[in-house]
């Protein structure tokens, strides 16, 4: 057994982002793994630790030494190697001296561009201790940060600056500098209860010390449950329940190190406020907990996390709930300015507001969406006077001053104003639902007319900008345009609304105060990059019907390259060829349809028609019959898009398919008996086809 030892690395820095402390944690701990495992160090088990001020890693049981290292390496061509006379050229002694052997044990090896100077050993592996600092550095280098801060007057970087690194390998200090700082075995506690340097004496040490002696929970899971739990019982002791998300928990997570529930109150005058206000004000602006009571109602209360345990706990309470009513008092100040002038107001004044440079105001933005959701809509048989109306008012709310405070809030505070404002509820509902979904997983319009608000919105917008030429590249996406296209195929897909997508972008393109040389190859691109969008979500099972595991990489593209022109019908396709796979004769007839791709790809494009009298075998009449008879009902079963019972029938034509790959060579040297063949393998690939494109499957074979 190799030799083992425990290590542990920290970082100790000023506060880190909350919000994005778990990806850090995340993030170190994988790199740190994939540097372990490059270099072939085997351990027991790997253990992140996140706090406000530290990121650390504990390797349990790491072995202290590389395996042997086995070394192959290539040297010149023999003909180079050796000279005239037989004597080892520079060439090949240098060769030599590299591989650290003599000339003589230097062998060859035979390739086809013939032989060359070859050397085959094992060196030993080196220590642990040598190849730790290095692959810590790497992982901090490789940590997902926007930007990175200088600090004193040195070179290093990192995401805050850093006061103090531990790196220890079982009793060891290993003393490489990083960034600029040598390591020790000190760490720090908690900065107001534990002050005073913590010494490590071990690795293993080091999760306990801190609990115990420096004030600090430093797993970041068990400090998240923790928070969870306080605020819990602090709410049902205070008569309610509390408020949070995963991403305000998260947040509260990244800012204590040892968590202190505290309840405080204001006053119920603010009740009176919309809850989305409220709770804006408590989570967005000050990481409070807000508590509902039993009957669904917001407690004049809330919850809040301090990172001490103070010896008088009333002056933090006091503390808090001063803090929070200037921020109460403002927002129940911009909602009642607000709504002293009505959203139709304000939307004269959205003339006054750029949208995107190239793209006119905010005004011209709502009278193109009025326009493309009126179609949306009438396309839908539904009433266009909601969409419209809802349309030009959509954007009014981004002038209101809670808005310009909460900017998450817009739609939502749209529709308080409108109703305020004594607007038709519809209309009132279709302007908040015109952002919906917000994000993966968030919930989809409701009504008629959000719904065509919503995909008309989202059109504008990916052909407003794709016109400009600013599409998504890499991971950059400041317009939001992937989230866009997501949500506009869960609309049309979730809820059934079936339209001719490359219809709707085509008009979508034709509205924009953009030139643009060919609309159509533009309005396919977005077709496209729509479509891509739902590759992930097909295949990661979050569509309809559709578990994980259910569409491959291979279904979907074979119904993609179908291009149906309705995501309604692209999700009916999946789901047909989904159940086509479970039949016995699948397989077969995709290995079948592989091969008359391939035959057709290499001929000029003919004609379907078969003429019965050319056939020279009867396995060609028995398969002309089995066509003949499936495309009686073929054709009713795609233009019900009942795409599960046609290709169900084109399965029965498994047996004739391949009794004629049997018994007749397609490529007959009579050119009449050759293209007959070929217009009887076109008419069966369209049969296919009109379903999706079966060579894309998976088979055995390929």
């Amino acid at each position: 057994m190799p030799a083992t030892a425990d290590f542990l690395v920290e970082i100790g820095t000023e506060e880190l982002p909350p919000k994005s402390l778990s990806d850090l944690e995340r993030a170190f701990a994988a790199q740190v793994l994939a540097g372990l495992q490059g270099a072939g160090l085997g351990f027991n088990r790997l253990d992140s630790f996140a706090t406000p001020r530290r990121l650390a890693i504990l390797v349990g049981d790491l072995e202290l030494q590389q395996p042997l290292q086995k070394i192959e390496k290539r040297g010149p061509p023999v003909s180079v190697a050796f000279g005239a006379d037989g004597k080892p050229t520079r060439a090949a002694l240098a060769f030599a001296e590299g591989c650290g052997v003599r000339m003589e044990d230097v062998g060859r090896t035979e390739t086809p561009k013939g032989a060359w100077l070859f050397h085959s050993g094992e060196s030993p592996g080196r220590p642990a201790a040598e190849l730790l600092p290095g692959i810590v550095q790497a992982a901090l280098a490789a940590l997902p940060i926007p930007r990175r801060m200088r600090w004193g007057s040195g070179d290093a970087e990192f995401v805050r600056p850093v006061h103090w690194i531990v790196l220890l390998l079982g009793d060891t200090v290993l003393t490489t500098p990083l960034f600029g700082i040598t390591p020790e075995r000190k760490t720090r506690g908690h900065r107001f209860h534990a002050p005073e340097d913590l010494t490590i004496g071990l690795p293993a040490d080091y999760p306990a010390l801190l609990r115990e002696r420096g004030k600090v929970i430093p797993e970041f899971a068990l400090r998240r449950q923790r928070v969870r739990e306080l605020a819990d019982a602090a709410a049902r002791a205070a008569g309610g329940q509390a408020l949070y998300s995963d991403a305000l928990l998260d947040e509260v997570t990244g800012l204590v190190e040892w968590p202190v529930a505290i309840t405080g109150r204001f006053d119920p005058q603010f009740l009176r406020l919309p809850e989305e206000v409220l709770v804006a004000t408590l989570q967005g602006h000050q990481r409070y907990f807000p508590l509902r009571d039993g009957a669904g109602g917001l407690l004049p209360a809330f919850v809040t996390l301090a990172n001490i345990e103070s010896r008088d706990p009333d002056q933090v309470r006091q503390g808090n709930e001063r803090v929070v009513l200037p921020r109460l008092a403002d927002a129940a100040f911009f909602w009642d300015q607000d709504r002293k002038m009505s959203l139709a107001t304000r939307a004269e004044r959205l003339d006054t507001v750029v949208f995107q440079q190239g793209l006119g105001t905010l005004a011209d933005r709502s009278r193109r969406v009025a326009t493309l959701g009126s179609a949306v809509a009438e396309a839908l048989g539904q009433d266009v006077t909601v969409v419209a109306r809802a349309a030009l008012l959509a954007k009014a709310d981004l002038l209101t001053q809670l808005v310009g405070e909460f900017p998450e809030l817009q739609g939502r505070m749209g529709f308080h104003y409108a109703t305020h404002d004594g607007e038709p509820a519809p209309v009132a509902t279709a302007i908040e639902e015109q952002y919906l979904p917000r994000h993966a997983g968030d919930r989809l319009p409701s009504t008629t007319g959000g719904r065509a608000l919503a995909i008309a919105d989202r059109a504008d917008s990916l052909a407003g900008v794709f016109a400009l030429g600013k599409r998504p590249s890499g991971t950059k996406d400041p317009f939001g345009l992937r989230r866009a296209a997501l949500g506009l195929l869960r609309i049309l897909v979730e809820d059934g609304v079936d339209l001719d997508l490359p219809q709707l972008l085509s008009r979508a393109i034709a509205l924009q105060p953009v030139t643009v040389k060919d609309p159509e190859s533009l309005a396919s691109e977005l077709y496209d990059f729509i479509v891509e969008r739902g590759r992930a979500w097909y295949l990661d099972g979050l569509a309809p019907a559709l578990p994980a595991g259910t569409v491959t990489a291979d279904v979907f593209e074979a119904v993609r390259l179908r291009r149906p022109v309705s995501p309604v019908d692209f999700h009916a396709r999946l789901l047909g060829v989904r159940a086509f796979l479970g039949l016995a004769e699948a397989e077969g007839l995709a290995v079948a349809n592989k091969r008359i791709a391939n035959i057709l790809k290499t001929v000029v494009e003919g004609d379907h028609q078969v003429d019965p009298a050319l056939f020279e075998f009867a396995e060609e009449g028995t398969l002309h019959a089995a066509i003949e008879k499936v495309a009686g009902t073929h054709r009713k079963h795609v233009d019900k898009r009942d795409y599960r019972q046609a290709l169900q029938d084109l399965a029965a034509l498994k047996g004739p398919v391949d009794g004629f790959f049997a018994a007749v060579l397609v490529m007959a040297p009579a050119p009449a008996l050759r293209n007959n063949r070929l217009a009887q393998l076109r008419r069966l690939q369209g049969l296919f086809l009109d379903v999706a494109d079966l060579s894309c499957l998976a088979t055995p074979s390929s």
